[in-house]
């Protein structure tokens, strides 16, 4: 199918927001040369980035000492985590070079580009509950991201309060995490009013960790109880749909008391995986790892043909068939999307 072409009107105001960003873009740059050269900054020093505001950033060189920093314009794209050269200054510093990342974790957004969210993170801690209920394609979903990049998952069922009156959603919810700690991920319980607090600060501790899950698990929330002077603003679930509404609006870096260091991200209804292709799905699957590349056919599909490994394993119970429509549902969104 051709392109479509656009009207003169749409290419005119096209062209218009791409001047008026390019326009912004050296503005900023020009402004940061100047402040550079003009003797009013520091010597350039180590720096990490705590938050981003759009054009600037927060980059602290203590914990607890930070300052609002102009970029240059070819440094576009730092996020939260990011590790910095930069000089200070009255009011403004300047941000100078950005270091090797070791780590980052993006995401698609929603003009379908894809987005670093943080970077620098050893663990992506997973948080689900009760309500807004969780499925096991999202999950898995993140689970898929989560390996595609390196990252270690940790899966976090919150509000384990609101089970407490309810045996059935709690069974519900434990056939639904079981096969996880049988593939490799640990599963930790948590509830604001103090259940499976010490084991969340043991595996916080030491790591620089991210909070992921749909609005209205209880990240924010998670965050106060474990660093109270954060003061995260919290949302309550919308009655009519029972999904959360978005409280945080910016990536920020904190440092926890147990040593450890959490960026709470902007909640995420739906992880879209449109930029990653079926082999990489695949190898999202831990339980597949072993039998990639055994099927009779090089382009399986492991839905229906003869000789496929997957199926095969899936049949003996070797692999959930769960998990196998989890891995089909995410290949046909690749299509979708």
């Amino acid at each position: 199918m051709s392109k479509r072409k656009l009207s003169r009107q749409q290419a005119w105001r096209i062209e218009k927001i791409q001047d008026e960003r390019a326009k912004r873009s050296a503005r900023r740059d020009t402004d940061a040369q100047e402040a550079l050269t003009g003797g009013e900054l520091g010597p350039e020093q180590e720096g990490l980035v705590v938050a981003h505001y759009g054009t600037q950033v927060a980059v602290e060189s203590a914990p607890g000492e930070s300052q609002r920093c102009h970029l240059r314009a070819n440094l576009q794209g730092l996020v939260t985590g990011d590790r910095v050269v930069w000089c200070n200054g009255d009011p403004m510093g300047v941000v100078v070079a950005q270091r090797e990342r070791h780590s980052v974790l993006s995401r698609p957004d929603p003009y379908g580009k894809l987005k670093p969210v943080a970077a620098n993170i050893d663990q992506i801690m997973l948080v689900v509950a009760p309500v807004p209920q969780p499925y096991a394609n999202l999950i898995d979903r993140y689970l898929v991201a989560a390996e595609a990049v390196g990252i270690e998952p940790v899966i976090l069922l919150n509000k384990m309060d609101l089970l407490d009156s309810d045996p059935d959603l709690t069974q519900s919810l434990d056939e639904l995490l079981a096969i996880y700690p049988t593939l490799g991920y640990r599963v930790l319980r948590t509830s604001i009013k103090d259940s499976g607090l010490t084991e969340l600060h043991s595996a916080l501790s030491q790591r620089t960790s991210v909070f992921v899950g749909q609005s209205g698990v209880g990240k924010s929330s998670l965050v106060n109880v474990l660093l109270p002077e954060a003061d995260i603003r919290v949302g309550a679930l919308s009655e009519a749909t029972q999904k959360g509404t978005h409280t945080t609006t910016t990536a920020q870096l904190l440092h926890l008391t147990c040593g450890g260091t959490l960026i709470d991200s902007p909640g995420i209804r739906e992880f879209g995986l449109w930029h990653m292709s079926k082999e990489q799905v695949e190898q999202g699957f831990r339980e597949f790892l072993p039998l990639l590349g055994t099927c009779k056919f090089r382009d399986c599909q492991h839905d229906h043909e003869p000789g496929c490994a997957i199926l095969k394993a899936t049949e003996s119970g070797a692999i959930s068939t769960r998990r196998l429509n989890s891995y089909h549902s995410i290949v046909t969104s690749l299509d979708e999307d």
